[in-house]
């Protein structure tokens, strides 16, 4: 063990903090405090408690008037509350929030008639808690028994549901039951109730768990949280130790690996977190303290050996005494030593992993010839170049070209070496990678592989792990939407000991967006138009992402018809072409509209019509005061019931009935409040006033034959 990786989420979480820290103020003030029910999973703490004064209880009789009882943190039933104060106690409820808005909406979807099915475990005491706040419910652990549950009660597929989850559920778990609910109940009301808190720890541990050699597990053996966790750690990691405290540590297990990792469930206290790692730390510093040993006696023995080599040198080195010799020195001159070093330099040897430069003498279809001068020549496989078969070498290399390499394998005999420069470019790979983690640079890869912790991301040949909260995926998504795509992303860690680079590619993609807002709220203006894609959806407009920056299209500007939702007109996912209305840089609101302007309705009539002319419209509605007709698609007109028929009529009705076919004339245009006015009873004066007019004529023509005829005598 060499590098512990501990948790930032490690420990209490808000609610049990809330919990611990209201017991022992009320301790503080009273001295003896009832617990209805362990305050929170872990015994150490409720131990440490309880010597403070509090007592744990299990029912209301054995509470006396004017005690002090403190409902623990995983919550209790409306019934128990109720005795509690019946039994004349004063009640503290130190429940997780969390929990408490489960209570209330269980509660309240029992009031209006909804069966409830929580996804939890079944005897946990905050699942038995919600059980408690509403009139029927069930409990579900698994897919497995969703589906036993439904089959043996299919009479709640029509029937109203809420669901709701245990705080500390796996998000993997609740889906997948309510994935399988949802195809065979077809009036579900869906409440994610798992805690932020618990989705934070869950998605750490997993990113740990896949980074680490081994994991350390901390907490409760009765804590749904703390399992969980051991659970998602066990199916990324294949070392991991679930344990309560210190003293169940086992370092024998940790020695075979080199980082490891802890984390602990939110009923852990920090104390025993602390324990644990002192015992981690210590183990660290004896087993460092054993390699400095370790690298003593090397050495020592090291010395002893060289010494006894020269020992056996100069013994056999050493001339005898009788016949001493002396040599006689020389002088030797500055461009003797100059060129023997040249020499010497030109005849240096070569040894494997050295970092060599040469010059291409020559290509072949399977290697490339480098000259590395003096005796030795140099080859370097072909692939090392380009591993595209349909890539010819010589448009990577070309003769005269200086090249770097790795040496691979010496023969000094042959005066030949393997070199490598794709080992090279490796270790040039590493450097730059670790230059980019250091600058916060932007790297691009291709998304080769998918697991339960994230997906895998192959960057210049190097495998760069994505943790799932860092794909910029939603929770629910499916990673394998990812595979074979190109991504961009940053690198936030760097191991090259163990090859191992995590990256973030939801940072790369917020650098993007930043830099897309800027450019969107330096270049907007009204009337632009922009492509973008609908993020997301309300009953009064759609939210469209026009460039980093999220713009409002109100369900008014959706279309010029009558639109009540809408998804009658986009759908999430949608890419389509919107233009600005107004805008707030201040506030960073932008208002966009997405109907055409040219097909404005209004626009399209005043090109058609005006005052005077007839139009055949089609009732669309009938109201008290007259009907409203359909001109053209989305324009309207009013025919008042005075202007329906060229008699008094008493109801709308008497005349008319919607999906009428009709001739109307246009009386009036409001311009301004577009309004248009229609009247049947003007078409009808003027068909009756030419008819009047001949009937007159013929009553003129026969008096005037009647004057001209000569009287009778």
């Amino acid at each position: 063990m060499k590098e512990i990786r501990e948790a930032k989420t490690a420990g209490f979480c808000f609610g049990v903090r809330r919990s611990v820290e209201m017991a022992e103020k009320l301790l503080q003030e009273h001295g003896r405090v009832l617990s209805y029910g362990q305050l929170i999973h872990n015994d150490d703490v409720v131990r440490s408690l309880q010597a403070q004064g509090l007592e744990v209880i299990h029912g209301d009789e054995e509470v006396r008037p004017g005690d002090k009882v403190i409902l623990r943190a995983h919550g209790v039933s409306e019934k128990t509350v109720r005795a509690l104060e019946a039994a004349g106690a004063e009640v503290f409820d130190a429940t997780c929030p969390k929990v408490k808005l489960i209570h209330k909406t269980v509660h309240e979807a029992s009031e209006e008639g909804q069966f409830v099915l929580v996804i939890g475990m079944r005897n946990h005491p905050e699942v038995e808690a919600i059980c408690g706040w509403c009139t029927e419910c069930a409990v579900l652990e698994n897919e497995d028994e969703a589906r036993r549950w439904l089959e043996e009660n299919p009479e709640f597929s029509a029937k109203p549901i809420c669901v709701v989850a245990q705080t500390t559920q796996t998000h993997s778990n609740f889906n997948n039951c309510v994935n399988f609910l949802k195809k065979g109940c077809t009036n579900l009301k869906i409440f994610d109730t798992i805690c932020l808190a618990t989705f934070t720890r869950q998605n750490e541990a997993m990113e740990l768990a896949s980074a680490c050699d081994a994991v350390v597990v901390i907490g409760g053996k009765h804590s749904a949280n703390s399992l969980h966790l051991a659970q998602i750690c066990q199916e990324l990691c294949s070392e991991v130790q679930f344990i309560e405290r210190a003293e169940e540590l086992d370092l024998e297990r940790l020695q075979r690996s080199n980082i490891v990792a802890l984390t602990a469930g939110a009923s852990t206290p920090s104390w025993i977190i602390k324990e644990v790692r002192k015992k981690m730390d210590e183990e660290i510093k004896v087993e460092e303290v054993k390699e400095e040993v370790k690298d003593e006696v090397k050495a020592e023995e090291a010395e002893e050996i060289k010494a006894e080599v020269s020992t056996e040198e100069v013994k056999a080195e050493a001339p005898a005494e009788e016949a001493p010799a002396k040599a006689a020195p020389v002088e030797a001159k500055a461009e003797d030593l100059s060129f023997d070093a040249m020499l010497e330099e030109t005849l240096k040897p070569i040894a494997n992993g050295d970092k060599v430069t040469g010059v291409v003498t020559g290509i072949s279809t399977t290697e490339v010839t480098v000259d590395l001068g003096a005796k030795y020549t140099g080859f370097i496989p072909v692939t090392d170049f380009t591993s595209d078969a349909g890539t010819k070498i010589e448009d990577c290399v070309k003769l005269g070209d200086e090249v770097q390499a790795i040496v691979v394998r010496v023969n000094d005999v042959e005066g030949t070496a393997m070199l490598s420069k794709k080992r090279l470019d490796n270790v040039k790979f590493w450097d730059d990678i670790s230059d980019a983690a250091e600058a916060g640079a932007v790297v691009e890869g291709v998304v080769t592989d998918t697991n339960k912790g994230g997906v895998v991301v192959n960057v210049k040949g190097a495998r760069v792990f994505v943790p799932a909260s860092q794909t910029d995926l939603p929770r629910e998504a499916d990673f394998a939407e990812l595979l074979k795509k190109t991504v961009k992303l940053k690198v936030t860690e760097v191991n090259k000991a163990r090859k191992h680079i995590v990256g973030s590619i939801r940072r790369a993609a917020n650098a993007q967006r930043h830099a897309m807002r800027e450019a969107l709220w330096e270049n907007i203006e009204v009337g632009k138009r922009y492509k973008g894609v609908v993020k997301s959806m309300t009953s009064y407009g759609a939210f469209v992402d026009v460039g980093g920056v999220d713009g409002m299209v109100h369900v008014s500007e959706l279309g010029w018809g009558r639109i009540h939702n809408p998804a009658e007109v986009v759908k999430v996912g949608d890419e389509i072409e919107v233009y600005v209305i107004s805008f707030d840089k201040d506030a960073k609101r932008i208002s966009l509209g997405y109907k055409d302007p040219e097909a404005d309705p209004w626009k399209l009539f005043n090109d058609q019509f005006k005052v005077g002319d007839v139009a055949t419209v089609k009732i669309v509605k009938l109201m008290q005061f007259g009907a409203f007709a359909e001109i053209i698609p989305n324009v309207d007109g009013l025919i008042h019931i005075s202007q329906i028929a060229d008699h008094r009529i008493a109801k709308v009705e008497d005349a008319l009935k919607v999906g009428d076919v009709v001739d109307a004339k246009i009386i009036a245009i409001d311009q301004d409040k577009q309004k248009i006015s229609l009247s049947i009873r003007a078409l009808l004066e003027e068909q009756r006033a030419p008819a009047e007019e001949e009937v007159a004529d013929e009553a003129d023509a026969e008096a005037e034959a009647e004057e001209a005829a000569p009287a009778e005598e």
